[in-house]
Order: structure tokens, then C-alpha cells, then sequence
């Protein structure tokens, strides 16, 4: 069995820099998480020497990892994306330089406060109106994209907060990912341009660390969720779910009945969804893990290998002995 050797390409403004960089490399850590929040990429470079330049704020750098050989991982590079330097520092001694980079989709004008309202469309329309003002291209599940809209307001909120709420309302993934606005049910399993991510299956001897939980809370029987009914001058009440269990009222007033139920469903979901979780460390990097694909857990409690599992959260860490490693989070499946 060979030794197993990880790989990677840095590209900064249009030069390759993966040479200069790979014997001051300390650490490389990218972060992919799902819905409205960005990728993060940290890099952190020896300059004991004091040679190193600083990059531009702003500058652009594309990222590819893998495995350069090895006899228990797959061999190769996988494109992981485009970045913006958001941050730089340099400390020391030793003196080391730690650059922040986040995914270019998310530019300052997605996150600037705006106020704007629609009547008599649908949710779809909504996402594809964000979308053009961004210069992103959207991508709204059929379902989703169908439901109809009486009146809905963004009131001085960015538009990426404005998303996360209506993801949230909607127990949907609202995300920003290569120049595509997806809007879609949490576990639609997709990449952003719309094929299907193919399910995995993680064992427990490929991993060196594993933390499963049940979450003891009081199960949420139904959901209630108020909204104003303007012909009559006051509020209502619309329920999701029935039984013996707690029942939990949303705090958000909704404009219209539709809109309540919607949000109220979403909440029933997601508290379904919430009370188990499970972190896998792995030994070996798999840098084709992507946040949203099922994934199938082997070899651990038969609960945990029971579970359908969906992945939140993938973690690849970089460091200067060689070592490659990645981080799971995973939640329950829909």
C-alpha cells in the first residue's frame, strides 16, 4: 500500500503560486457550509524570511485539493472553487502570514441593506428578481418555485439575510454557490447547477474520531404561526401538527394565512430534523463530500448507521507534515 501523498493548486489573480507557496505552507483550511453563509478559505505561510509579498484585498484566488497518490484515496484534483481575500494579517515571531478568503459570490452588493416589496407573484419570481440584481443565475426547485406570494416585504435587510429568512420560513436551502442562486427543500441533494450529488457512504475505519448525539428536549407536537388579516383588522392564528406534545408559537407576524402555514410547516420540519447529530473526523481527505449530499454512516452504533443522514458542513484541513484530513457535520435527512 503506498504512502498517501495530498495535493493542491493555488492560484492567486491569475498566477499560479502553489510553487512559492508549498514549502512556507502552515496550515490550509477550507470551510464549505450550506445555505446563505460563504465558503471560507484560511491560509496560513511561513515569512521567517520576511519575503513574502501580501496580496491585494479583494484578490481572487481559485483553489483545487486532492491526493497526488496513495493507495486508499482517489487520485486527482477536485476545483473547490473561486475566492476573495477578505482579510490579511501578519504576525509574529515567527513572523507567519494568515490570509481569509471567502466565496466570490458574495460580493458587498448582496450584502447591502435594501428596502423593496412584491404583490401577486410567486416565490420563484422573488428569487429570479434577487438573482438578476446580483448577477447571479437562479435556480428555483419547481415546487418551490410555484408558490404563490400576496404581499411580502424586504425592510432594510441585505439580501443574503433577506434569503436566510426566506429559506427558513420555507425550510429550504437558500445558498450562493458558482454563480448560481439556488433555492431548494433542505436534502434535494443537488449541486448548484442542478445535477444530482451521488449519495456516500462514510466507514468507521476510514475516520479516527466520531461524536453522535440525541438532542433531550421536549418534542414539538404542533407549530402555530400568527398573521394579519387586514379586512378584519386583527390577528390570527393558523396550527401544523397536532398531539400530546409542546406546542411552540412562531414569533414572526406573517402578512397573509398562506404565509403563516407555510412558515409553520417549515419549523414542524426542521424540529423533526433537529434532536440527533453526528461529527465525523476523517483521516483521509475526501474532497468529493459536499455539503447537502446523503451520506450513509457503516460500521459504527447500529443507531447511528440506522440514521439517514444529510451533510451541513465539510471542513478540509492542510498542514506542513503532509497530514490531510477532513470534518463532518451531518444532521438528519428529510
Amino acid at each position: 500500500m503506498g504512502i498517501n501523498v495530498p495535493n493542491w493548486r493555488v492560484v492567486v489573480a491569475g498566477t499560479d503560486v502553489t510553487g512559492t507557496m508549498r514549502p512556507r505552507l502552515i496550515s490550509l483550511r477550507l470551510t464549505e457550509k450550506r445555505g446563505s453563509e460563504a465558503d471560507q478559505l484560511d491560509i496560513v505561510l511561513d515569512d521567517s524570511d520576511g519575503r513574502l509579498a501580501l496580496p491585494q484585498d479583494g484578490a481572487e484566488i481559485e483553489l483545487q485539493l486532492g491526493w497526488a497518490r496513495g493507495g486508499e484515496v482517489q487520485i486527482g484534483l477536485v476545483d473547490k472553487g473561486r475566492f476573495k481575500v477578505d482579510s490579511i494579517n501578519h504576525s509574529g515571531p515567527p513572523d507567519a502570514l494568515t490570509i481569509r478568503a471567502r466565496a466570490v459570490d458574495f460580493t458587498s452588493k448582496i450584502s447591502t441593506r435594501r428596502n423593496r416589496s412584491w404583490h401577486d407573484t410567486t416565490l420563484g419570481a422573488i428569487v429570479r428578481d434577487i438573482a438578476n440584481a446580483n448577477g447571479l443565475t437562479p435556480r428555483v426547485e419547481g415546487k418551490i418555485a410555484s408558490i404563490a406570494v400576496q404581499a411580502l416585504s424586504q425592510s432594510r435587510e441585505s439580501d443574503v439575510a433577506f434569503l436566510r429568512r426566506l429559506g427558513k420560513e420555507h425550510d429550504a436551502l437558500a445558498t450562493i454557490k458558482r454563480g448560481f442562486l439556488v433555492f431548494a427543500p433542505i436534502g434535494s441533494g443537488q449541486t448548484a447547477s442542478g445535477k444530482d450529488l451521488p449519495a456516500a457512504i462514510i466507514s468507521r475505519r476510514h475516520g479516527d474520531r466520531h461524536d453522535f448525539g440525541i438532542e433531550a428536549r421536549e418534542s414539538t407536537s404542533a407549530v402555530n404561526a400568527e398573521w394579519h388579516d387586514r379586512k378584519e383588522a386583527k390577528k390570527k392564528k393558523v396550527t401544523v401538527g397536532s398531539g400530546a406534545g409542546a406546542e411552540r408559537t412562531l414569533t414572526r407576524v406573517y402578512s397573509t394565512e398562506a404565509a403563516a402555514k407555510k412558515a409553520a410547516e417549515a419549523e414542524a420540519s426542521r424540529s423533526k430534523r433537529a434532536p440527533r447529530k453526528l461529527s465525523l473526523g476523517l483521516a483521509l481527505a475526501r474532497v468529493d463530500l459536499y455539503p447537502e449530499q446523503k451520506v450513509t454512516a457503516a460500521g459504527f452504533k447500529a443507531e447511528i448507521d440506522a440514521t439517514k443522514w444529510l451533510l451541513a458542513e465539510v471542513e478540509h484541513s492542510l498542514d506542513a507534515n503532509g497530514g490531510f484530513t477532513s470534518r463532518l457535520q451531518l444532521e438528519l435527512a428529510p
